[in-house]
């Protein structure tokens, strides 16, 4: 039996009758909804819910979305991902602009996507879990780049660039889905490539400070001991094993690439990116950039294993630039917190703030 959060009549965002593109709250609404559609598309493959059974339709046609293509995982057969184009509507009432909506970052000549391109996160349920916590194990360990869902996701997207605008074309994910697409839009920034791309509870693979701590002074501290060690390890690697040169150029490369990223501080997975992104500020004021510079390309983890003759890879949270919101409306339970729908609320209530690592 269906729950009620799979059933857009009872839990999408009805209130979206007209869509602002230029508007940040819904762009947001739309992306997450656009996530919760590939969580849905799976639900209705394994219990075979299909023609006016599907419940996963409403989530995008709602939208003026349709559905191009299914991504499918291939060791267990499960549907990870979705393309979908957007058509334009004959009603000019969809297209209307809503000047009297707060907007943190208007774009006067916004248009709305061609292509989304969305991931969802682990289902912790029987038929999925299985290959979701290996990948989730994966990404622990920085190595999610290196399973078949990264590199079937980073062909679509490859393959539409080919033959689309750049402007035209979103990315969209949740949770371990939200790192695949983070992964993805790292590789193509690589290539001089900006996607837009919307975040979700992106999991942040270290210690949850954030959440566990609530003393700043403490947290500050354990930063920048975090921060030393880190850049110190690094630079010891590197007077005796020098690493490529072409790694500070694609830091800086990535540095300009702004993804907007959604967290929420009662969610231990991703409320260390708050923290992330405050103590970078912080240590720049010191006048301890430099050293942050150094310790944000690199974890304990990643130089350790070169030390010991592995191949070095990125910290899987590695993001020096991001557009921040930050959801300051209670959550009562780590569902809720971690949950896509929060992201589409009428009321929620978000702090923004720009983050941009020069």
């Amino acid at each position: 039996m269906a729950s009620e959060k799979e059933v857009f009549s009872l839990s999408g965002p009805l209130y979206l009758t007209t869509i602002d593109w230029r508007n940040t709250y819904h762009r947001r609404s739309v992306s997450a909804s656009l996530v919760q559609s590939v969580y849905i598309l799976e639900r209705d493959r394994q219990q075979n819910r299909q023609g006016p059974n599907a419940l996963a339709p409403p989530w995008w046609e709602f939208f003026q979305f349709h559905l191009i293509q299914v991504l499918v995982d291939n060791e267990d057969q499960s549907y990870f991902g979705a393309i979908f184009e957007y058509k334009f509507p004959t009603s000019h009432l969809r297209n209307k602009t809503i000047h009297n909506n707060p907007n943190p970052n208007q774009n006067q000549n916004r248009n709305p996507p061609k292509y989304v391109i969305a991931f969802r996160g682990t289902i912790a349920k029987k038929g999925n879990r299985s290959q979701d916590f290996k990948l989730d194990l994966r990404l622990i360990r920085d190595n999610l780049h290196n399973c078949s869902r990264f590199h079937t996701g980073l062909q679509v997207v490859q393959n539409i660039i080919q033959n689309h605008e750049v402007s035209d074309i979103w990315l969209a994910g949740h949770s371990l889905g939200s790192s695949i697409a983070l992964l993805i839009g790292r590789n193509m920034i690589k290539t001089g490539i900006h996607l837009e791309t919307y975040l979700f509870n992106p999991p942040f693979t270290s210690l949850p400070i954030e959440k566990v701590l609530k003393n700043e002074k403490l947290k500050h501290g354990i930063r920048i001991a975090h921060s030393v060690i880190t850049a110190g390890l690094a630079g010891a690697l590197n007077s005796h094993k020098p690493k490529p040169t072409h790694k500070s150029d694609s830091f800086t490369l990535l540095s300009s690439w702004v993804p907007y990223l959604f967290v929420n501080p009662s969610d231990p997975i991703c409320a260390e990116y708050i923290g992330y992104f405050e103590h970078r500020e912080k240590m720049i004021a010191i006048g301890k950039g430099e050293i942050e510079r150094i310790a944000t390309q690199n974890s304990i983890r990643s130089i350790i294993g070169y030390a010991a003759g592995k191949d070095q890879s990125e910290p899987s949270h590695l993001l020096p630039s991001a557009f921040v919101a930050i959801n300051l409306s209670p959550s009562p339970d780590f569902k809720r917190a971690h949950g896509i729908h929060q992201w589409w609320k009428p009321d929620l209530q978000c702090n923004y703030k720009l983050y941009q690592f020069q």
